[in-house]
This record gives C-alpha cells, sequence and structure tokens, in this order.
C-alpha cells in the first residue's frame, strides 16, 4: 500500500550570524493509510522542525515531502497552503483557533479556506465526535482545556483529510482528556488516515503502531 505522507532525505539547516545549526540531517520516513507514528526525541532533537516541513509551514534545504502523491516541497507558499487546507489536518500545540469565532464557525471557516464544499452533516458529525455540540455556539475564551483542545482537532479535522499531524497533543492535558484525544486520533487511524503524532509522552508512544526515534536531526537506528 502506498505511503500517504512521505519524508525523503530531508535537511534543514538554520543561520545565526557565523553559527550553523543543523536541525534535520537527512531525515526519511513514511506513513501509510491506517497507521498512528509517534516522533519521538529529546528537546532540540528536530521534532518541531520535522512536523513544520511534513506540514508545509517550512521548506527544507534538501530532500522533499510527498502528501497523497503529490509533491508538497519546492512549491509556493500559497500552493502549499491548499495542498495543506485540502489534505492534512494541523493540531498545534498552542491552539489553531480564531478567538472571536465559535467553534462551529471556525470548523467552517477552515472549510471555507480549503474551498470545499463539506457538508454541513460533517460539521455537525465532528462536533458529535468531539464531544462539542453543546459547546459549538462557545467562543474560545468560554472553553475550558480539554475542550479547547477538542475543538482545535475538530478544527484540523474539518476537510476530512487524509494526514493528520498533531503537535503534543496530550501535552497540557488531564489524563481524561489526553485518553479522548488518543481515542480520536487512534479512531481516525482505523478509518484509514495516516497519522503523525510528535511527542514526548511515552503513552503516547506507546499507543502508536510505531515509533521514530530523533536525535540530533537524525533518525535513530
Amino acid at each position: 500500500m502506498s505511503a500517504l505522507l512521505q519524508a525523503e532525505d530531508l535537511y534543514r539547516f538554520f543561520h545565526a550570524g557565523d553559527d550553523e545549526t543543523l536541525a534535520l540531517r537527512g531525515v526519511s520516513l513514511e506513513v501509510h493509510p491506517g497507521e498512528m507514528i509517534a516522533v519521538t526525541g529529546p528537546s532540540g532533537s528536530g521534532k518541531s522542525t520535522l512536523l513544520a516541513c511534513l506540514a508545509g509551514l517550512d521548506e527544507p534545504d534538501g530532500g522533499a515531502v510527498t502528501v497523497d502523491g503529490t509533491r508538497l516541497s519546492r512549491r509556493s507558499e500559497e500552493a502549499r497552503a491548499q495542498i495543506r487546507a485540502r489534505g492534512i489536518g494541523v493540531l498545534f500545540q498552542q491552539t489553531n483557533l480564531v478567538a472571536h469565532l465559535s467553534v462551529a464557525s471556525n470548523i467552517a471557516l477552515a472549510q471555507r479556506l480549503a474551498g470545499t464544499r463539506t457538508p454541513a452533516a460533517w460539521r455537525d458529525h465532528l462536533l458529535q465526535r468531539c464531544g462539542l455540540v453543546a459547546r459549538a455556539h462557545a467562543r474560545p475564551a468560554q472553553l475550558s482545556g480539554g475542550e479547547l483542545a477538542r475543538a482545535g482537532l475538530a478544527v484540523a479535522l474539518a476537510n476530512d483529510p487524509r494526514v493528520v499531524l498533531a503537535d503534543e497533543p496530550t501535552g497540557e492535558l488531564d489524563d481524561a482528556t489526553a485518553g479522548r484525544i488518543l481515542g480520536l486520533l487512534r479512531e481516525r487511524a482505523a478509518e484509514g488516515t495516516a497519522v503523525l503524532v510528535v511527542t514526548h509522552s511515552p503513552e503516547v508512544a506507546a499507543c502508536s503502531d510505531r515509533e521514530i526515534r530523533l536525535r540530533d536531526g537524525r533518525v535513530e537506528p
């Protein structure tokens, strides 16, 4: 089965004066339909840089990222944004919600930005699935931490993406909410989505299908 997400020999470096930092050093990975992969490693190992490259939020200096058969790298920011909006759901550690919009309106905005014609029934399904029906018209400032996390996931799933990328999705959550978020991600994988989670949590890594560990910008053998 072909990989839905593929990174081939990614390099990324940053300059600060005369200093050069190699954040990624030839990272390659594949995530197939139905897989949930955990990317782990100590702080500074390159996890966040890798996630940004996989989402098309940053360009690698070498190598390429392919999403569902479409090359994401070496395209304009506008082209990458369109591919991301339609095919990649990104759950950030910080909220991905617009502060002055309700939960339902945030989902609708994500759909509108992608130019999709996702039926309203899908929005209702997401609210139901994420346990947010009663909070559909609440704004982010009116939500608890757990509700914010679930609302962020609902927005990430707004366009029924083939690939979901999550950055520390359980980092600030209590055990019950963290379990619920992980359960939703596992359900998504069971439906054929490729899910990649960047995490420090051994519990998250344990419930994933595979663990990819980074150290100093490289995949550990």
